[in-house]
């Protein structure tokens, strides 16, 4: 017996539901063609025309489900970074906050190689729109960074970071490291194994300098997260 709420799966779609299948299904085909072509030509250089003429439709038809071309954007990045949060997220905390920090970063690696077309978009192309604009859209990513800056200041109250390490900072030099040698290595300009040995000795590197107390400068930074995003390198 099916409850009122169970359906048999031979019991066929209502009117209502095929047709929410079918714009679901013409959403997703919009938006895989609009990040094919964000990252193959960059953001400023596709039009809608660009990415109707892909899924052979018209461009009214692109705006019947978005209302600009920044809309497909934000839609794109949205997916990127709830996947991203998602691979840091699973992460279950340990006792030595140091080995959180190391996970973490390689897993910010990690997804440059597993979702390089997400990565792309929204770390690499200058040209995108801020993330700001759409900040109440990405206020999730905060659970996101305000673990890694838990994870970093507990380095520095357990005493293996100097109390002189400011953890917003300590936090994006390890970070910028990764994006420079993910952005070589998905511009084929760096072997994908040279690349992850160097990853390990830019993450390590970095976490000794902190610990023998290195100066650092970088003080007058935005805040640390995807409402500051601005990207390092353009990719048309």
């Amino acid at each position: 017996m099916f409850s009122s709420t169970e359906r048999n799966q031979d019991e066929p779609l209502s009117r209502e539901e095929r047709h929410q299948h079918a714009r679901a299904t013409t959403r997703r085909a919009i938006l895989d063609a609009a990040l094919s072509l964000f990252v193959s030509d960059g953001y400023a250089q596709v039009s809608i025309r660009n990415i109707a003429a892909k899924v052979e439709y018209s461009p009214g038809a692109i705006y019947s489900y978005f209302k600009s071309k920044d809309e497909i954007f934000f839609a794109l990045a949205e997916e990127g970074f709830r996947l991203l949060g998602a691979s840091q997220l699973q992460q279950t905390p340990s006792d030595n906050p140091l080995d959180d920090i190391r996970a973490a970063a390689w897993r910010f690696y990690e997804f440059s190689k597993v979702q390089p077309q997400y990565f792309a978009l929204v770390f690499l192309d200058r040209r995108v729109p801020r993330i700001g604009r759409e900040y109440e859209r990405f206020a999730f990513m905060s659970d996101l960074k305000s673990r890694l800056l838990a994870q970093m200041q507990r380095c520095i109250d357990e005493g293996i970071f100097p109390s002189t390490v400011d953890a917003d900072v300590a936090l994006r030099l390890i970070w910028a490291p990764i994006l420079g040698i993910a952005a070589l290595r998905l511009s084929e300009r760096l072997r994908p194994e040279d690349a992850d040995d160097l990853i390990l000795d830019a993450i390590d590197t970095t976490i000794a300098g902190l610990q023998a107390g290195a100066p650092t400068h970088a003080r007058r930074l935005p805040p640390f997260g995807p409402a500051s995003h601005s990207s390092v390198v353009h990719t048309s």
